[in-house]
């Protein structure tokens, strides 16, 4: 190996180091040994590398450019995580289209079985199927669902999701559920569908997305509004995202009010900046550490029982 192969190593080195003393003083500032994320992607590497390339080539339901800032292996990218002090992360997939889920779910449960720190994660799409294929993850042991209605561009109100639905409210299963119009609206994305859907099946503990960006302050009255609704943070308050769609300061207040179902998410590893850029964000909002705290470990523990 020359000296030119091996410089660009070495600066992957020690930015590597770098990021993780950033994600470290984070926690210690704090006084956390731990940092718990519900929204990290791991999917099959021939769907991830799919994913991957419709981010590079900036595609319709992207809206922009969109570096991806981990490609490494899956083992790699664990190992990472591990690094930073996540605790515990999930493995958030999504079917674009019928026929997806249950193959989906199969190889999450693979690889939460052999990642225990990983919830096992599982999804499901607006077919026939959809009963089946959620009762089939549960009893395979899912802890958390993902529910993406910009990508699947399916309404969460049409009937064929009625008994799903019913049994993720029965079980009392947390949905991590992509619902807000960020970062391009969907045909059935924005608050109404959900308050629609809150109407028929009131019992869902769903996680909004993103803050349900740009939609913040009325997934946030939703939130007011439904004790088991819940919201993630995920790449909110950066300057990537604030630069689109910037977070109302007004509504600062009620993120404090709600400091016990606001949950740390981050989209890792797919994201256009370092993970402790994520997690400086939080500090930008007047909240205290109590509720940064809370967000970033309390509130996931207690929900997930960790």
């Amino acid at each position: 190996m020359t000296s030119t192969d091996a410089e660009p190593d070495a600066d992957a080195a020690r930015d590597a180091d770098a990021e993780r003393d950033r994600v470290a003083a984070f926690r210690s500032a704090l006084g956390l040994g731990h940092l718990i994320d519900v929204h990290t992607h791991f999917m099959p590497r021939q769907v991830l590398a799919k994913v991957w390339a419709y981010f590079d080539a900036a595609g319709p339901l992207v809206g922009r450019p969109w570096p991806i800032a981990y490609r490494q292996e899956e083992a790699e990218r664990v190992a990472l995580l591990r690094g930073f002090g996540v605790r515990t992360f999930t493995s958030m997939l999504y079917p674009h289209k019928p026929g997806m889920a249950r193959w989906l779910n199969d190889w999450s449960a693979g690889f939460a079985a052999r990642t225990p720190d990983c919830l096992h994660t599982a999804t499901f799409f607006a077919e026939p199927s959809a009963a089946d294929d959620v009762r089939r993850a549960v009893e395979q042991g899912a802890r958390v669902f993902k529910c993406h209605l910009q990508v699947g561009a399916y309404d969460p109100n049409d009937p064929v999701l009625d008994e799903a639905w019913s049994l993720l409210a029965d079980a009392a299963l947390p949905v991590v559920t992509h619902c807000g119009s960020g970062p391009v609206p969907g045909p059935h994305t924005g608050p109404a569908p959900i308050a629609a859907l809150l109407k028929r099946h009131p019992r869902l503990r769903l996680i909004v997305a993103h803050l349900g960006m740009p939609e913040y302050e009325d997934f946030l009255t939703l939130a007011e509004r439904h004790e088991d609704v819940m919201l993630d943070t995920t790449m909110a308050f950066t300057s990537f995202s604030e630069s689109a769609a910037p977070f109302p300061p007004r509504a600062r207040p009620r993120l404090a009010a709600l400091r016990d179902r606001i949950l740390l998410g981050t989209d890792f590893p797919n994201v256009p900046y370092p993970y402790a850029d994520a997690l400086d964000a939080l500090t930008t909002q007047d909240q205290d550490d109590a509720w940064l705290r809370a967000v970033c470990h309390d509130n996931a523990a207690r929900i997930f029982g960790l």
